[in-house]
């Protein structure tokens, strides 16, 4: 590739909606991420919140607070109790893990052909940088590299399923 037509690529990714964009040639490698380029960030978990926890502010000069409290804990009680058959993922199990999250929406796959064996798997410890999946997004295939260190507790994504922004792929232990 010419250093007239990687002006040209630049230019073209500059005007499209792209946030990053990898292209492999023979020898010749190029990776561009633009300004709209987010990267993962680390999310402690749970993050689910009851609507007790979004209401009552924490401020000393409100008196309901006491009373709303006794009120809140039978329903926050019930939701571990469903949240632990069908959704493990957003119970209790995911205290102190780490959220590895989707930079982009696409088509989620864990190995990088059907013959190979998965990138990751529960179980392994991964340093920052290491490639943990592919998104594919408009027949363009993009390595997601961790941006955390740790155990893979979790995959999140079924092979081959379709992935929004910003979704949990992977859980990991910080501490793995």
């Amino acid at each position: 590739m010419t250093f007239k037509e990687v002006q040209e690529l630049i230019k073209l990714i500059n005007r499209s909606n792209l946030t990053e964009f990898k292209m492999r040639d023979g020898e010749f490698e190029i990776s561009i991420r633009t300004e709209k380029y987010q990267k993962v960030k680390p999310v402690a978990a749970p993050t689910v919140v009851t609507p007790a926890q979004q209401i009552v502010p924490v401020q000393p000069s409100q008196v309901p607070v006491p009373s709303a409290e006794p009120v809140s804990p039978p329903p926050a009680a019930k939701a571990p109790d469903k949240s632990a058959e069908p959704e493990a993922s957003t119970g209790e199990n995911t205290a102190g893990y780490l959220e590895l999250r989707s930079p982009m929406v696409g088509t989620f796959y864990r190995s990088p052909s059907p013959e190979k064996g998965p990138y990751v798997k529960v179980g392994d410890v991964i340093e920052k940088g290491a490639t943990v999946c592919i998104i594919e997004a408009m027949k363009l295939f993009n390595e997601i590299e961790s941006e955390l260190a740790g155990k893979i507790v979790k995959v999140m994504v079924e092979d081959a399923q379709p992935v929004e922004y910003d979704q949990v792929l992977f859980l990991v232990d910080p501490k793995g």
